[in-house]
């Protein structure tokens, strides 16, 4: 209650009673959001009845994280322009649009905090010897870490102009996203698989698959595209342990491949595919690191991409009788 005869109160008052510094009553009401009411003869700052419930509005809503301009947009669609005048009902799309955004940004800044705190973790747990290493790999890492070097690798892999949709569809079963709460582990491998993918590019220091050249961009598109449902069909096998073995992951993994040639799955078009495909460069090192970076620890490994064409390759090699032994 105020205690001036005219309804006012100055903002030493306003302060005291809102638990607040003199110099932040100030503060917002040089920024428009405590509007005055009055100025003394003195000229003295004077406030009227609503100024301290919108103080304690504006100190809420500062303590969410919002910036003063978002504090203002809120203030004005609530329709608090003047002084404010008991309670009232806030929550109208301006503090949805700012809450959100601050949520977002939190969710960043916690999982930046967590990463580092697994870095730190992974350093202290290490060997003497090993942590100049870990130091070394962890310092190219951002944190929260971006994908973007997975990215640029195997943008270099694929075929030249395959076209957008199917590169994108590609990159998102090939790029693994960092956990948000990682093991000490997990950052590991995560850093060395970002090393990795910074050495050359194999598009350029190393050849390409057979397929590449096979199918062209189009048919690499319908290859990729084809080989993600096959690679789906086999994790169902690999998360049951259970042996390569013909069947309809391997009838769909041989389908991606006479589809983009444009030729009938026959048992010689298996006995040359297998053959392909022990002759094709491999990404063993990257597929192991996925594996680490996207499996919790003490958990069975989750399939990948790489894992599931091992996989269905083995089926093949079984199936065909061809030799099995891959390309260095």
């Amino acid at each position: 209650m105020l205690t001036s005869y005219d309804g006012l109160c100055g903002i030493g008052e306003l302060a005291e009673r809102a638990g607040v510094t003199v110099k932040t009553v100030r503060f917002y009401s040089d920024r428009g959001l405590l509007p005055e009411a009055s100025r003394s003869t003195g000229g003295h700052r004077r406030y009227g009845p609503g100024a301290l419930d919108r103080l304690r509005l504006i100190r809420s809503l500062r303590a969410l994280g919002l910036s003063v301009p978002e504090v203002r947009h809120v203030l004005e669609e609530e329709g608090e322009e003047g002084e404010a005048g008991g309670d009232r009902a806030v929550g109208g799309g301006a503090l949805e649009a700012a809450v959100a955004g601050r949520l977002r940004e939190l969710g960043s800044e916690l999982k930046a905090l967590r990463w580092r705190e697994a870095a730190l973790r992974l350093v202290q747990e290490c060997p003497p010897g090993e942590r100049a290493d870990r130091l070394r790999l962890i310092g190219a890492v951002s944190a929260p870490p971006s994908t973007a070097p997975l990215v640029r690798f195997w943008r270099g892999w694929l075929p030249p102009r395959m076209p957008a949709r199917a590169a994108g569809a590609f990159l998102d079963v090939a790029v693994p996203q960092p956990p948000d709460d990682p093991a000490p582990a997990q950052v590991l491998a995560f850093a060395r698989l970002n090393a990795l993918t910074l050495a050359p590019c194999p598009g350029t220091a190393q050849p390409q698959p057979e397929a590449h050249r096979t199918a062209g961009a189009r048919g690499s598109a319908v290859l990729y595209a084809g080989l993600a449902e096959a690679y789906e069909l086999a994790g169902v096998h690999l998360r049951r342990n259970r042996d390569p073995q013909p069947g309809e992951a391997l009838d769909g993994f041989v389908a991606a491949y006479t589809d983009a040639y444009g030729v009938r799955d026959t048992p010689d078009f298996r006995r040359r595919l297998a053959g392909q495909l022990a002759a094709d460069p491999r990404l063993d090192r990257y597929w192991e690191l996925v594996g680490e970076v996207v499996t919790p620890p003490g958990q069975p490994p989750e399939p990948t991409p790489g894992s599931a064409h091992d996989w269905l390759f083995a089926a093949l090699v079984a199936q065909t009788g061809a030799s099995p032994i891959p390309a260095t």
